[in-house]
């Protein structure tokens, strides 16, 4: 799926991450969503590949990377721990700056990396979320039950946990067929593969904490930028599917105008899974705006 790449693994700020790294040009940081992997981007990373450096990585308790102890509050799996893996990975192979695609929890780590490191970020393109902080505030009764996992996966360790593992297949399968475009669109190995991975042993109770983390230090990361007054200063493109929960629930634009200086966005006729549902346009936005067009 991914021709011309090349898998590597690498150790970082105490875990090891799985990617595939392939093409020329300027650095571009590839990072997924829950519950799949870095594979979710085969569609067009070749093709981005062309233009860009492309580095696609699982992160940490997903795909074919580590799973690490989540610690007692789940600090491991905080988004700010999980941008320091990305960004070391991004240092080993040269990279002091780059741009960043990131979609669903990737998004959220992405959002993290260029609140933290804002002089590693270049440009950042975010799929199909909000940010955290005001997603939980606004909840309503529609996100809720679409985003169902969101709430689920943080109650007290181990009973999401063992729900998951007694039969991980059909966790990943309810999750993503469920959403507007149903299971008809992934491709199989790709479906294969995230079936594969939430298998590994561990993969439940990183998931778990992740989400945890998200609830909780996260929060308390977010709500301290917020009082400060820190805002992202990057030129910041979000696109969502006009089929999905989050364009519904959410006014997209202006929640991240209040968290970034530059942004612009759109609806794109897709649901949640835009890399794999609609990926000639995602394609088309991604050129436009990574190489430094307002589309």
């Amino acid at each position: 799926m991914f021709e011309g790449f090349r898998i590597q693994q690498f150790a970082v700020n105490g875990t090891r991450l799985n990617g595939r790294v392939g093409g020329r040009g300027p650095a571009l940081l590839l990072l997924h969503g829950h519950p799949q992997s870095h594979v979710m981007w085969h569609r067009v990373a070749p093709r981005l590949a062309r233009r860009f450096t492309v580095v696609a990585l699982d992160l940490r308790g997903y795909g074919d990377s580590a799973r690490v102890p989540a610690g007692e509050d789940s600090s491991a799996y905080s988004k700010r721990a999980m941008a320091e893996d990305v960004l070391q990975v991004m240092s080993l192979l040269g990279h002091a700056r780059f741009a960043v695609c990131a979609h669903d929890r990737g998004a959220r780590v992405a959002h993290r990396l260029a609140a933290d490191h804002p002089d590693a970020v270049t440009r950042m393109l975010l799929l199909d979320i909000a940010p955290t902080a005001a997603m939980y505030e606004r909840t309503s009764r529609e996100f809720a039950l679409a985003y169902w996992h969101w709430f689920f996966l943080v109650q007290p360790a181990p009973l999401p946990e063992r729900l998951i593992e007694a039969d991980p297949v059909a966790y990943v399968r309810n999750v993503m067929g469920r959403r507007h475009a149903g299971l008809q669109a992934f491709a199989p190995e790709a479906l294969a593969e995230y079936e594969r991975c939430i298998a590994i042993p561990g993969t439940a109770g990183s998931i778990c904490a992740d989400y945890r983390a998200s609830i909780g230090i996260d929060l308390a990361h977010d709500h301290e930028d917020i009082a400060a007054g820190r805002r992202l200063a990057m030129p910041l493109r979000v696109l969502w599917g006009e089929h999905g929960a989050v364009g519904r629930c959410f006014d997209v634009l202006d929640l991240w105008r209040q968290r970034a200086e530059s942004v612009s966005g759109q609806a794109l006729p897709c649901g949640h899974y835009i890399a794999e549902e609609l990926p000639d346009r995602l394609l088309a936005e991604a050129l436009v705006f990574l190489e430094g067009e307002t589309p």
